[in-house]
């Protein structure tokens, strides 16, 4: 089962790099690196249409979307000694339901809140200024900051109950949910000591330092 990774630097694709490590498969990596704008290189279009990362070739398929690539080899885990989807009808809910809550509601209000930091800090002439950031300012104020704090207090308070996302053992809704959570305490915008917990739990694991080492963090050091 030859495996191809094309990974981007800084990205989600570091999940899938962390999840072929702690299922001990080989693979190809293939790294590209993000341009002036932190943008994705055009190079990435050969590999996917849309030019984003992850993308995994394997059996000659091409997979894109970090959540169905896990799935994918999380439901073949079961066939080798690492087990990455929970085999309890309580924990396969759970694992199911982060697998798609990470991108489908975790992330969007911390990607409006990234556009809310860069048009306070970007260069512009003085007389925008104000309007620019009166604009940013409601949308933090009636979207992106009460969204963080309901969205990580709901996460923070699944984590103060059990150990990881779909319970009390490592799954791969655990690989989907580090890039929300990295985001949202690399904000700085709340204590959530459970989340710092499960962050330091999960990045003392030794395929997740594996897949640093390989593939660099998931986000530039701020």
């Amino acid at each position: 089962m030859p495996i191809t990774v094309h990974h981007l630097a800084y990205s989600r694709s570091l999940r899938i790099l962390w999840l072929l490590e702690e299922l001990g498969l080989e693979y190809t990596l293939v790294r590209y690196e993000r341009d002036e704008n932190f943008r994705a290189p055009p190079s990435l279009e050969k590999a996917h249409p849309l030019g984003r990362a992850p993308v995994v070739e394997v059996d000659g398929v091409v997979l894109a979307e970090s959540g169905a690539i896990i799935e994918h080899f999380a439901d073949r885990s079961s066939e080798r000694d690492v087990r990455l989807r929970p085999s309890s009808a309580e924990g396969l809910r759970e694992y199911r339901f982060f697998l798609h809550y990470a991108e489908g509601s975790a992330m969007p209000p911390l990607l409006v809140q990234l556009l809310v930091d860069r048009v306070r800090s970007a260069p512009m002439p003085f007389f925008i200024k104000p309007v620019a950031r009166g604009i940013a300012a409601k949308l933090e104020s009636s979207y992106s900051g009460p969204a963080i704090t309901r969205h990580f207090g709901f996460v923070e308070q699944t984590l103060s109950q059990r150990q990881y996302f779909a319970g009390d053992e490592f799954s791969g809704a655990d690989i989907q949910m580090f890039y929300p959570v990295e985001a949202a305490l690399s904000r700085g915008r709340g204590e959530w000591p459970a989340l710092r917990a499960w962050r330091e739990r999960v990045t003392q694991r030794d395929a997740y330092r594996r897949a640093v080492q390989k593939g660099g963090p998931a986000l530039p050091e701020r």
